[in-house]
């Protein structure tokens, strides 16, 4: 028989060999379809996070338009407020001496504003504000600015009084401005003016027969100011309770205590024409110590040049704080524009700036369309200061 031949280990090796290549070949192809995955997963996970970036960005954009769309609808609202408010017969502005009396006439509803020192020829707000559905911002009506001449106090040689010279102030810090509005006293003046949605100062005219609920107005707001009426050179038609230059120190005393019961937590007192008691350097005496004595602090109007309540102010080591701008001392909207412009210029010039206006109509419109120039100071109460 023949013999069988026996297998030589190089054949076993051999074999050996394809099995390990074989192998080899088996784990590099697992290994691809693993890296395969794990690329395929992280590109289909970028993907995935790019698709929802960009919904998310989609998303914030409407939510911007939205309201981008809705700051506008606020800011448009005013005016419409403003034109359901409007009325032709109205009080004049703040203490508008030297001009003619207005002609007496009826009462009407119990939050009609009274009137001082001029004809109704204006455009003031009145009673019964009702919120009207935001459309957008029109001018004011044309009647209703012929109506209004201006809201001048009473000044000297019809020049507006200059406020005392002072000190220029260079700092870092971001540059103050109040605003007052004064005569404030019926229902449709705070609407308009909270309307703003602006820390707006409001000094309210003390209650009396024309306006009997001023001072429960005022009770509803966090900070108010009280618009104290007194004697003017050449004014007719003053407000009731007048201070005159001859009140006796008692009477003077026995009004601001009076006032302190109706508005409680008055802080700071601003004078409500008053050309002849702040020039008087006695009756300012007895005011401002009254005051101090009841811890209100007096803001100047400056309605005249002559005014003592600075030097007074002094004597008693108090601040002296007075108006450096009147806004409508005329009463057409690019002047109010520009006094706006002024005040804010004053205040980044001395780092402070006090501004007055009235609740009419175009004086509500043009701080209204001013919002944007005054991100250049900051606007605050008159405590703010």
């Amino acid at each position: 028989m023949p013999r069988r031949k026996k297998s030589t280990p190089k054949k076993q090796s051999n074999i050996l060999t394809y099995v390990a290549w074989i192998l080899v070949f088996v784990v590099v192809i697992m290994g691809s379809m693993a890296v395969g995955y794990y690329l395929g997963y992280e590109n289909s996970k970028k993907d995935a996070l790019k698709k929802e970036s960009s919904k998310e960005q989609k998303r914030l954009s409407v939510v911007k338009k939205l309201e981008d769309e809705s700051a506008k609808k606020d800011e448009l609202s005013v005016n419409n407020r403003l034109k359901e408010v409007l009325k032709k017969e109205s009080k004049p502005a703040d203490g508008a001496e030297g001009i003619k009396p207005a002609q007496e006439s009826k009462l009407r509803e119990e939050a009609k504003p009274a009137k001082e020192d001029k004809p109704t020829k204006e455009s003031k707000l009145s009673e019964g504000t009702k919120p009207v559905k935001e459309t957008k911002l029109v001018e004011a009506s044309e009647e209703a600015a012929k109506e209004y001449e201006d809201a001048s106090h009473e000044v000297d040689d019809a020049v507006l009084p200059k406020p005392p010279k002072r000190e220029i102030v260079k700092s870092s810090a971001r540059p103050k401005l109040a605003i007052i509005i004064d005569d404030v006293s019926v229902q449709s003046h705070v609407s308009a003016i909270k309307g703003l949605k602006l820390p707006i100062t409001m000094s309210f005219l003390p209650p009396s027969k024309a306006r009997p609920n001023s001072h429960i107005l005022a009770a509803k707001e966090e900070f108010y100011m009280v618009h104290l009426p007194m004697e003017a050179q050449s004014f007719k038609a003053e407000e009731p309770l007048t201070l005159k230059i001859d009140d006796s120190q008692l009477k003077i005393s026995q009004r601001i205590v009076e006032l302190k019961t109706l508005f409680p937590r008055v802080g700071y007192i601003n004078n409500h024409t008053g050309s002849k008691f702040t020039a008087n350097e006695p009756a300012m005496d007895k005011l401002i110590s009254t005051l101090k004595s009841q811890n209100i602090t007096f803001v100047d109007s400056r309605t005249t040049g002559n005014s003592k309540a600075s030097k007074v102010s002094k004597k008693y080591g108090l601040n002296y704080i007075g108006r450096d701008v009147f806004l409508d001392h005329q009463m057409d909207k690019p002047y109010i524009l520009s006094q706006i412009k002024k005040a804010i210029e004053i205040a980044k010039t001395h780092g402070s700036a006090i501004a007055i206006g009235h609740p009419h109509a175009n004086t509500i419109l043009a701080i209204n369309e001013s919002k944007k120039l005054f991100a250049d100071v900051e606007l605050v109460l008159v405590e703010g200061l």
